[in-house]
C-alpha cells in the first residue's frame, strides 16, 4: 500500500471512531511503528488530526483545511440526503443542470436517477458522471479539462472554456462555508474559477448545504450571496438563523 492510501485509510478509520491507536494501526497495515509514527506525524501536521498518547484523535474542525473527498463523503450523509430529496422539488423534468463536484451534489444526483427520466447533466465531477450515465434517458455532459486526482473532477482553463459554451437551468452549487459576514466560501481555486464560469451560465443559482455550513468561513470566497437564488439545507437547522438570512433577504429551504 502506498503512502497516500495509507493515509486516506487512517483518516477513514478516524472519522469512523474518532480515535485511532498506534498498535491499531500496525496491525492493520503490517508495518513498523516508524512508519505509522511518520504517517501520524505528517496527518497532524496537514491538519487532519491530533496526536495524543498512543494514538490520534480528530482536531477541532477547521473549515480552511479540505478533508479527500473519499472521507468527506461518509460525513452528514442523512443531512445530505435530505437536503437532495428538498433540492429535488426545485427541478422540472427535461431540465438542464450545472452539477459540480461534491459529495453532496453525489448524494443528490442519486435522487436525480430516482425521481426524474429525462434531465440533461452538465458536470465536472467522474463520480456524478458515472453515476448518471446509467440512467438511459440522462444526457451527461462531461466537461473536459485537468484532471485533479483527489478530488476526482477536471478543473482549468479547458473545463472554464468549456462550461461557458452551455447554458443551464439551473446549477446546484456546493460550497464548504456560508457567513453573512463573508459570503460564500470554498477551498481549491480551480473549482472556484469553475463554479463562477457554471454561474454565469445558468439561468438560476441554488446553493446546497447542509446546516454544519452555516457559520463556517473556508479559504476563499466565492460570491456574495446577492449572486445566488436560494439555499437547500438540512432539518438541523437553528430556526433563528433561516430568519436572520431572511431578513438579510436570503431565502433558506428545509424539510420542516
Amino acid at each position: 500500500m502506498l503512502a497516500h492510501e495509507r493515509h486516506n485509510a487512517i483518516l477513514h478509520l478516524l472519522h469512523g471512531n474518532q480515535s485511532v491507536r498506534v498498535t491499531e494501526l500496525i496491525d492493520k497495515f503490517n508495518v513498523s511503528f516508524e512508519t505509522i509514527r511518520r504517517d501520524l506525524d505528517y496527518l497532524e501536521k496537514e491538519g487532519f488530526l491530533k496526536r495524543v498518547h498512543g494514538g490520534a484523535t480528530l482536531p477541532a474542525s477547521d473549515y480552511r483545511k479540505e478533508l479527500p473527498f473519499s472521507v468527506r463523503e461518509l460525513k452528514r450523509t442523512k443531512e445530505k440526503s435530505e437536503l437532495s430529496q428538498t433540492a429535488a422539488r426545485l427541478v422540472t423534468e427535461g431540465q438542464s443542470l450545472f452539477l459540480d463536484i461534491s459529495t453532496t451534489n453525489t448524494e443528490f444526483a442519486k435522487v436525480l436517477m430516482q425521481q426524474f427520466e429525462r434531465l440533461t447533466i452538465i458536470t465536472n465531477s467522474f463520480p456524478i458522471s458515472a453515476l448518471l450515465m446509467n440512467k438511459p434517458g440522462f444526457t451527461i455532459i462531461f466537461i473536459g479539462g485537468v484532471v485533479r486526482n483527489s478530488e476526482q473532477c477536471v478543473v482549468g482553463d479547458i473545463a472554464e472554456e468549456f462550461v461557458s459554451r452551455f447554458h443551464a437551468d439551473l446549477f446546484f452549487m456546493s460550497i464548504s462555508g456560508l457567513s453573512l459576514a463573508d459570503g460564500l466560501t470554498d477551498y481549491g481555486m480551480g473549482e472556484i474559477q469553475l463554479k463562477k464560469k457554471m454561474m454565469s451560465c445558468a439561468k438560476e443559482i441554488v446553493v446546497l448545504a447542509d446546516s454544519s455550513k452555516f457559520g463556517a468561513v473556508s479559504l476563499s470566497r466565492v460570491c456574495g450571496f446577492d449572486e445566488i437564488n436560494r439555499i437547500v439545507t438540512d432539518s438541523n437547522i437553528d430556526q433563528q438563523l433561516v430568519r436572520t438570512y431572511s431578513e438579510h433577504g436570503i431565502e433558506v429551504i428545509y424539510s420542516s
